[in-house]
């Protein structure tokens, strides 16, 4: 599966009392190339997972490759935060939604069905996403 990781999935991948943890479990075990990831995704995930070094520990182990450049993108970042000011997006929800513009044959795993749902690459195109069941 070619796929983008958003915090969620790797918090309900590295917390086994997370609520996602089963969903993200499963998911990882179809997985047979590394899931591409921005700093910011990882950032947060380690705040919520209270170890930078786990996080550090998914790039060693290849489930996660870091594969943007937040500078280069810096221009269509600073659109798409005004084009959704309105939903307040934090810097990785806006990251992930630029790699999906640039990787348009991944999808994004995440849990946060509620904004990209309503989120949109290359400004029409839904995102394409693999969230838990019953969100």
């Amino acid at each position: 599966m070619k796929a983008i990781a958003d915090t969620g999935f790797i918090v309900g991948f590295g917390n086994q009392t997370d609520r996602h943890h089963e969903w993200a479990l499963s998911l990882a075990k179809g997985i047979t190339e590394p899931l591409i990831t921005c700093e910011a995704v990882l950032a947060e995930a380690a705040f919520h997972l209270g170890s930078s070094s786990y996080v550090f520990s998914l790039i060693e182990d290849e489930l996660l490759c870091v594969d943007f450049d937040l500078t280069r993108n810096l221009p269509q970042l600073i659109y798409l935060a005004r084009r959704y000011q309105d939903r307040k997006p934090d810097l990785a929800d806006l990251c992930v939604l630029r790699m999906s513009e640039l990787h348009p044959q991944y999808v994004v795993l995440t849990v946060d069905k509620s904004d990209f749902t309503i989120y949109r690459r290359n400004r029409r195109e839904a995102v394409p996403i693999v969230c838990p069941p019953g969100l």
